[in-house]
């Protein structure tokens, strides 16, 4: 199987500035690797750097030392090094990410909101929006609320708008970070069928998931972080 992401000798550590320098080591000599088809399920016990390994993979943070391979384009780009421009460019095209937290533009409706991963790739308005409204239906968001802002939405909603658009474009790379953390068991049921579906087309998954249940459906092996 196809690398996806390789991680080598990765190293994090947060320093407080504000408290004296003090600093704070998340992760050491970090390695990963998630070929197309996994998922991967990042496992440790808080301030294991699960969520901060997330974000380093998305390129949010920074990391001290070590390499983030993503396969892109036919090649690779190391995102722990990569200018800012491709960095944007690698989340357009490969990598996609589903946070614990909605940040949509306020105003926008939800349609569009998911809409908006398709658009970015060139996909025809019409065609992006039924895509979009079709992830809306089966994450049991009403019709009635497509055309509002998210932000009037109660959590549990705006994470299946957050869902919705994670998935819209169907990016070779998905990242996912406490996905579940706020649906009813019917809702995590369909992530669980959205994150099979993937896994069936070749995308490689990393993600973290603190409900037992949907560790176990969705995880292709643990890969367990010791911080």
């Amino acid at each position: 199987m196809t690398d996806m992401i390789r991680v080598d000798a990765l190293s994090k550590t947060y320093v407080l500035h504000t408290q004296g320098g003090v600093e704070i080591p998340v992760f050491a000599g970090a390695e990963l690797s998630v070929a197309a088809g996994e998922c991967v399920t990042l496992h440790g016990p808080s301030g294991a750097g699960k969520s901060t390994l997330l974000r380093c993979l998305y390129g949010n943070c920074k990391p001290d030392a070590g390499s983030i391979r993503v396969r892109h384009d036919g090649g690779e780009v190391d995102i722990a090094t990569a200018a800012p421009r491709l960095v944007l460019e690698v989340r357009r095209r490969t990598l996609g990410y589903v946070s614990q937290f909605l940040r949509a533009i306020p105003r926008v409706p939800a349609l569009d909101v998911v809409a908006e991963p398709l658009r970015a790739l060139g996909v025809a308005e019409e065609a992006a929006r039924t895509r979009a409204g079709e992830l809306l239906a089966r994450l049991r968001i009403p019709e009635r609320l497509w055309h509002l802002a998210p932000a009037t939405f109660s959590g549990g909603e705006q994470q299946r708008v957050n869902i919705a658009r994670g998935f819209a474009a169907g990016h070779p790379i998905l990242l996912l970070d406490e996905p579940t953390a706020s649906l009813d068991a019917r809702n995590r049921a369909v992530v669980i069928d959205l994150i099979g579906e993937a896994k069936a087309t070749g995308t490689a998954l990393v993600g973290v998931f603190h409900d037992d249940e949907v560790r176990e459906a969705v995880s292709t092996r643990i890969h367990t972080l010791q911080g």
